[in-house]
């Protein structure tokens, strides 16, 4: 018997119908049999055994009677083989036993490697969580508000330029986020606070307080808020956007529960140029600790969707395209967006200066609980509107949030011009116009990466927290005026209810186009796959 000369190993141990082989080896053995297959029993007996899997189609060069002729006839002879890149099913079924332990340790190597993306995406949660916890000292300012302005006129000017500063950085950090990565981004905006903080500490003069708080310490807000954000929804699917923004920027709105009494304390015993010491060293330790946590993906990753409800009817998902700074503004959403974030945010903040002052007033020197409450309401508005626009939509969420807020800014104003305000209601009223406040820092950081995708969302993002940064200083500087022209806080919070409700119409704008159903396209599975499928299983 001839010996194959593809592999060389004789009859005995020929692969051909012994056991499964691979779509190379088939179309090697195709070659080598369709010119001499006569010279093969091995192929012979194969022929006999299966011949729905290989059917002869010899040539007319086979006829002769001449042993020259015939020979010839056998060199030139073509057959073809109707290989279909797999063998019958006993030989796939055996194979597939045999290498089953295999398949096993692949699908635990697999699950394991999951479970450790899903570990590292959490931990980029929370280190992100951390720094916005430690950066929500911009929020405690009224804290640090009275001690200062016993040093200054104009104590509220380090504030406004720090919110000028934080909107400005948030475009240069997000540029930075993106080309650099988050870890070293946010170390810069750890050690932009903490030496804004220590400036503070040494000076009295209004310049030097503009410079540290609201122009070192500005910055540096904006340099780590930009790199805790993005990384975090990098590592998770659409599906959970709105939840991990809302959990990430929560960090921020919730830090004046834990600031503000530690602050009162401070004050109390070392005075404002020592707290602001203490502050600006810890800053710098827990945000530039928390940055060596902070990674984005490695690259190529694509987070996994979560796998639909049983029952559901799945949603075909259409694929983000990444976006540049320049096409974003050239979308006609992105100014919808930007115009809607200015309001909501802009709106919030030109009242909460407001409820803060009502609560001195009305509660004294226990003002801190109602402060405290209200960043309570903050982070949690933050987190549920993350999580409610990840079941109904970003648009409907907001829309929802903004009417809401509009109907709080229309009942506070018998609360903000009663003679007697009760402490429960300031404290009520504080609570849910922090919650509604805080549901904007989740919904737009979503809208973002849902519109423009997310290799240049810090930047994309950076540029939409532009209307953040001009609406806290356009619209709060708009509140004072008209509280010093009309007398009282009603007109702001009637103003504000007025422009919440055009913000509400505004938000309908962005809600998604309805898309066209395609119906899919029935595709019949042979009976062996189905049993090859069931084995695997």
């Amino acid at each position: 018997m001839s010996v194959c000369p593809f592999y060389g190993r004789g009859e005995k141990f020929c692969d051909v119908g012994a056991d499964y082989i691979s779509p190379h080896d088939v179309e090697a053995i195709s070659h080598f049999c369709s010119c001499r297959y006569s010279e093969c029993g091995k192929f012979q007996e194969l022929a006999a055994r299966h011949p729905e899997e290989l059917s002869y189609q010899p040539t007319s060069a086979r006829v002769g009677r001449s042993t020259m002729a015939t020979k010839e006839s056998r060199s030139k002879a073509q057959v073809h083989i109707a290989f279909r890149n797999k063998w019958p099913l006993s030989y796939r079924l055996r194979y597939l036993s045999a290498h089953n332990h295999s398949i096993e340790a692949q699908r635990e190597e697999k699950v394991v490697m999951s479970n450790a993306i899903k570990n590292r995406g959490w931990q980029v949660v929370i280190a992100g969580t951390g720094i916005n916890l430690a950066l929500g000292v911009l929020y405690a300012y009224s804290m640090l508000k009275g001690e200062i302005g016993k040093l200054f006129a104009g104590a509220g000017d380090p504030y406004a330029t720090a919110c000028l500063a934080f909107a400005l950085s948030m475009i240069i950090g997000g540029k930075m986020q993106d080309k650099v990565g988050p870890r070293l981004t946010a170390i810069v905006g750890g050690l932009l606070v903490g030496a804004g903080f220590i400036i503070c500490s040494q000076t009295s003069s209004y310049w030097g307080w503009i410079l540290g708080f609201g122009v070192m310490a500005g910055l540096g807000f904006g340099f780590g808020y930009s790199a805790a954000t993005p990384p975090a929804l990098k590592w998770f699917s659409s599906a959970k956007t709105g939840l991990i923004a809302g959990i990430v920027v929560a960090g921020f709105g919730i830090a004046p529960v834990y600031l503000a009494p530690i602050a009162k304390g401070l004050l109390a015993s070392y005075g404002l140029h020592q707290t602001m010491m203490f502050l600006g060293i810890a800053f710098i330790v827990v945000v530039c600790g928390m940055a060596m946590l902070v990674v984005n993906p490695p690259a190529g990753y694509v987070p996994a969707e979560a796998p639909a409800k049983k029952g559901a009817t799945a949603a075909k998902k259409v694929a983000v395209e990444d976006k540049t700074p320049g096409q974003m503004l050239k979308d006609g959403r992105f100014y919808a967006c930007w115009l809607t974030y200015f309001i909501g945010a802009g709106a919030g903040l030109m009242v909460i200066g407001s409820i803060a002052g009502l609560a001195k007033h009305s509660m004294g020197e226990m003002a801190f609980i109602a402060v405290c409450v209200m960043s309570i309401g903050n982070a949690s508005g933050r987190v549920i509107a993350g999580v409610l626009s990840d079941k109904i939509g970003r648009a409907a969420t907001l829309t929802i949030m903004l009417v809401f807020q509009a109907s709080l800014m229309f009942a506070a104003i018998p609360v903000v011009t009663g003679e007697g305000s009760s402490a429960v209601l300031v404290t009520l009223l504080a609570s849910f116009i922090g919650f509604n406040y805080g549901t904007n820092l989740s919904l737009f950081p979503s809208f973002a990466k849902d519109y423009w995708g997310s290799s240049n969302y810090g930047m994309n993002y950076g540029i939409l927290f532009s209307a953040w940064g001009v609406g806290a200083f356009v619209l709060v500087k708009l509140s004072a005026f008209l509280s010093a022209k009309f007398g009282g806080m009603s007109t702001s919070f009637t103003v504000a209810g007025v422009m919440l409700l055009v913000g509400a119409v505004m938000a309908l704008s962005l809600r998604p186009k309805k898309a066209t159903v395609e119906v899919p396209e029935t595709v019949t599975a042979e009976e062996e796959d189905l049993v090859l499928q069931s084995a695997q299983d």
